[in-house]
């Protein structure tokens, strides 16, 4: 196959037709290496919640046609999970979904007067740039997703 695009476009255009055919979404596809290996990571959401039936039943029909397409060179091995109940928010779609959801954020360098993490209301989100309000309504911060070492929902409040 023609390698166009980078590793995970290319295992997107192949993965995301057949997941929704099983009526579900695809969240996102992360490959990375870990250790000594690489892993392809499908994570398929719902609105009902995934359960593990869900992720076998992902694997086994994604199988064959990522075999066929042999999008990426290097042996790896696969994983279809869900995204969790502190889902990482990494996508424009993610994002615009959840305006209004309480968030936590790390990010990579501190901020002036907030620090490295803080948690809030997602209340903007527009080309990279997500806007926080803090739960008083009071205090607003916008800051560039890239800056960000994760964006979260916090789900446990």
């Amino acid at each position: 196959m023609a390698k166009k695009g980078n590793t995970v476009t290319r295992v997107w255009e192949i993965v995301e037709p057949i997941v929704n055919e099983l009526g579900l979404r695809l969240w996102d596809v992360r490959f990375v290496k870990e250790g000594a290996g690489w892993f392809l990571r499908i994570i398929i959401d719902s609105d009902e919640g995934i359960n593990i039936n869900d992720c076998e039943k992902v694997s086994r029909a994604i199988d064959k046609p990522l075999d066929e397409a042999d999008p990426i060179e290097q042996a790896y091995t696969l994983e279809v999970c869900s995204p969790g109940l502190e889902r990482a928010l990494v996508r424009d779609e993610h994002f615009e979904s959840f305006i209004g959801a309480d968030i936590m954020v790390r990010m990579i360098r501190p901020l002036d007067n907030i620090g490295k993490e803080f948690k809030g209301v997602l209340t903007g989100y527009d080309k990279g740039n997500v806007t926080i309000t803090d739960h008083s309504g009071e205090n607003e911060v916008t800051i560039s997703a890239k800056d960000a070492a994760w964006i979260k929902l916090d789900d446990f409040d």
